[in-house]
């Protein structure tokens, strides 16, 4: 149990700097022990006390901060602060925990900070939210309106599912259907821990991905882009996976 995740910065920008200390000092569960403008300025002193999390920025002067990370013996926890999307993939393969993009609100940097803090102090799941989640995981089918009939749809045949204005175009092994339901509805008839949305106009079936290459995902003949919008949450699902 954690009261508190000791924390560094390591940003070369002010103003950048400024802000993530006021972000900080509003958390009761963190605690700021250190600023630095560089990971040479910074490396002796996480050496010494080993901080529970890492707040690093990438594009620095010295060294960056993906070129960083695997020089981190012990790593923290780290959460990479960047203007720059086309990373994310990179931090993925790296293990960090969460991608911020400047600027961003208190509330998105809460949310990251809480995600850590709750996975350092798990809670049980009460007894219905287990059968729920279980539930959830079991269902193989859907039912979507097609035209003038109801059909059944198996999770397990779904390749991803493309938008169409007011229309949804599902993808699956043998055929394409065409249903008027809004993915925000599509969403909650899947499991949630087997599908991802991953662009405005996409969503896909996590274990029918071939690859991912440069923010793009093959399933079957498709390139499926990854766009700034989705990348963190999808990423970061994909980590939860392993």
């Amino acid at each position: 149990m954690k009261d508190k995740l000791t924390c560094y910065i390591i940003e070369d920008e002010h103003l950048a700097q400024e802000i993530l200390e006021e972000y900080i000092r509003k958390v009761p569960f963190l605690e700021l022990k250190g600023t630095f403008m560089s990971p040479l300025e910074a490396a002796a002193q996480l050496a010494a006390d080993q901080p529970d999390l890492l707040f690093l920025d990438i594009n620095m002067p010295d060294l960056d901060g993906l070129s960083y990370i695997p020089m981190l013996s012990p790593k923290p926890m780290i959460i990479l602060t960047t203007a720059y999307d086309q990373y994310a993939l990179k931090a993925y393969d790296l293990e960090v925990k969460d991608y911020l993009l400047k600027p961003f609100t208190f509330e998105r940097f809460y949310r990251a900070v809480l995600r850590l803090y709750q996975e350092q102090n798990p809670r049980p799941v009460p007894a219905k939210q287990e059968e729920k989640a279980e539930a959830k995981l079991e269902q193989e089918h859907i039912f979507l309106k097609v035209g003038h009939r109801i059909q059944k749809v198996a999770t397990r045949d779904i390749l991803f599912v493309e938008g169409m204005k007011d229309y949804l175009r599902i993808h699956t092994r043998d055929e394409k259907i065409m249903t008027l339901l809004s993915f925000a509805r599509l969403e909650e008839l899947l499991p949630a821990q087997e599908f991802a949305r991953v662009h405005r106009s996409f969503l896909v079936a996590l274990n029918k991905i071939d690859h991912i290459e440069k923010n793009r995902i093959q399933i079957a003949d498709q390139l499926i882009p990854i766009s700034e919008t989705y990348a963190e949450a999808f990423y970061r699902m994909l980590r939860g996976l392993q």
